[in-house]
């Protein structure tokens, strides 16, 4: 059954996910704040290190909320401009990595279409803290299958859409991606698609999430391991500075 998402969700979410990155953030913050009574700091320094820290701990979470609760992204109504087909004997496929917001949804928005949940989430790869504990909470849609990110059980040219909503980052190595790319491109329809939803290790992204931005993958990183998983069209369009969303035929 889906959950309606509540007020301020994504901001939660991140908040409980990374929680290990903010308690040890507030624990740096905490002993910096307290060495000017040890310390003889420069006041200046002082000021632009504590400044420096609470940005680095505060920004990641107005972005968050802006994109994850404030954007509308999570009503889907971007499917509309990068056309996306809903007729009766369309089989979708949304593959996650054990966490799982966007299921219900495009059920929901593409009501005719036959819609297939797979999550490629293994613990011994993929060891990301963040995401054990998504899984925890995450609501599973019917009939969602686990699977290993270079297999998926399906038969040659057989599904019209591949929904990849920020999970495919998830999968760290470049090899794994492009097997996992080449599977998705061997299950796609010819006129299939591939819809890739990520952060970008950008400069928006950068003053967004400071040095959190390197868990994701540049623009190039992902062009490169598309083209070398067989894609000839790789279009980007992007949804707030800090969101873009490819469409990989």
């Amino acid at each position: 059954m889906e959950l309606k998402r509540h007020k301020y969700q994504g901001l939660l979410n991140v908040l409980s996910f990374n929680r290990h990155f903010y308690v040890f953030g507030l624990i740096v913050f905490a002993s910096i704040a307290l060495s000017q009574f040890v310390v003889n700091w420069n006041q200046n320094v002082f000021f632009l290190v504590i400044m420096g820290f609470a940005y680095g701990l505060l920004m990641p979470l107005f972005v968050s909320s802006y994109v994850y609760d404030y954007s509308e992204f999570y009503d889907l109504d971007w499917l509309k401009k990068i056309d996306i087909t809903d007729d009766k004997g369309n089989i979708n496929l949304n593959i996650n990595a054990g966490f799982d917001e966007t299921s219900f949804i495009i059920k929901r928005k593409l009501p005719n279409s036959k819609l297939q949940v797979y999550d490629f989430y293994d613990e011994q790869q993929h060891t990301e803290p963040a995401i054990a504990r998504a899984r925890k909470v995450s609501v599973l849609y019917p009939n969602t299958e686990q699977i290993v990110s270079n297999k998926i059980p399906l038969e040659d040219h057989s599904v019209d859409h591949i929904f990849l909503i920020f999970a495919a980052h998830e999968i760290r190595s470049k090899d794994e991606q492009i097997q996992f790319f080449k599977e998705c491109k061997r299950v796609c329809k010819s006129n299939g698609s591939v819809i890739l939803v990520e952060h970008l290790r950008d400069l928006p992204n950068f003053l967004a999430f400071s040095i959190g931005f390197t868990h994701f993958f540049s623009k190039k990183a992902w062009q490169s391991v598309l083209y070398a998983s067989g894609y000839s069209s790789v279009h980007e369009m992007k949804f707030t500075p800090f969101v873009s969303i490819f469409n990989c035929r």
